[in-house]
């Protein structure tokens, strides 16, 4: 399924999660948001893959991993 959401780039969809959704993105719930998305029997990643597909669901594990990349060079 190919929708707008899907073409959120990494600072539209962080400000989505940030500002609009007012989600710290704190290591802890990066690696838990992770950890859901990359397990392929996860119940949330099955249903998150039936709403918007494969290819989005990998986009936003790749939004997550900067996020995470992000939290840890601010970090140092």
């Amino acid at each position: 399924m190919e929708n707008t959401v899907s073409l959120m780039e990494y600072e539209e969809w962080k400000h989505c999660i940030v500002v609009r959704c007012r989600i710290t993105l704190t290591r802890d719930f990066i690696d838990k948001r992770l950890a859901e998305l990359v397990d392929k029997k996860h119940e949330k990643t099955i249903q998150f893959e039936r709403l918007y597909g494969t290819r989005y669901k990998e986009r936003i594990v790749n939004h997550f991993k900067r996020a995470r990349l992000e939290l840890k060079e601010k970090l140092t």
